[in-house]
């Protein structure tokens, strides 16, 4: 899957503390293979993106995000950009309500704080009452957050695939949908059709994710605003900025402020 840095794989299957906290810094091109745990437990990156592949599905998940891993499920990951990893072990009898399934979650404020709080006071096992109490906020804003099947869905049928993996190849290309389906010998109607049966949702927005996957890497990199905008396909800075305040919420100098220094986070 990767040839960067094989990471240890945290033991905590004996545990036996209702909650559990890790913190890591992974260097790029990092990767773990298949393993399982015990408890279920969420995985966040303060900076870059993260993948985890599980039950077939490869999951990706940009800072926003975080991917769940319910209990005993097996899954791999790979980090491509330096990172500060968290992740939050629930025991299995506290799951309840919390997604059957492996999926992206939104991170909330609340919860990224939490997180933020635990690390800077390096609790790894809650234990108090005060931090018992913060760790089930966090499993609260686990369970009120929609699960998300992927942010980056992949296809099924042969014609697809080689569209997404040519975008994929070159998230620039300013190919039509008229372009694509021709390339696959489809007419746009059909190729839509097959989008919305297999992405659930239509090539433009496929496309404007991963766009955004690759702009936070590029953030994360410390390229200008402009250089990322016109690798992109953007034919100016302003159109790209608007892209992503609508994927992230912000604007991108904003969200590199926030989320691009992995260390000081």
């Amino acid at each position: 899957m990767a040839t960067g840095q094989a990471l240890k794989i945290y033991d905590v299957d004996a545990e036996t503390a209702p909650y559990l906290v890790r913190y890591d810094e992974f260097a790029a091109g990092s990767f773990a293979d298949a393993h399982s745990h015990r408890p279920g437990h969420l995985n966040y990156t303060s900076h870059g993106t993260m993948t985890i592949v599980t039950q077939g599905r490869s999951l990706v998940a940009p800072p926003q995000y975080g991917i769940w891993i319910p209990p005993a499920v097996e899954h791999n990951c790979y980090v491509p950009q330096a990172a500060v990893y968290r992740s939050f072990y629930v025991q299995p009898a506290l799951c309840t309500g919390l997604p059957e399934q492996a999926c992206i979650i939104r991170i909330s404020a609340i919860a990224r704080s939490i997180l933020a709080d635990l690390a800077q006071r390096d609790i790894r096992r809650p234990s108090t009452a005060e931090d018992l109490r913060l760790a089930e906020v966090m499993v609260d804003q686990l369970r009120l957050a929609p699960p998300e099947h992927s942010f980056l869905p992949s296809a099924q049928s042969k014609a697809l695939v080689a569209v997404l993996d040519a975008l994929k190849a070159e998230p620039g290309s300013r190919r039509t949908m008229a372009d694509w389906a021709a390339s696959v010998h489809m007419t746009e109607r059909t190729l839509a059709r097959h989008c919305h049966q297999e992405l659930g949702m239509g090539l433009a927005e496929w496309r404007q994710r991963l766009r955004h996957l690759c702009a936070v890497d590029a953030l994360g990199q410390g390229r200008t605003v402009q250089e990322i905008a016109f690798d992109l396909g953007y034919s100016t800075a302003s159109a790209f900025i608007a892209m992503f305040q609508r994927a992230a919420g912000m604007p991108p100098e904003q969200f590199r402020r926030e989320f691009g220094n992995a260390v000081a986070e």
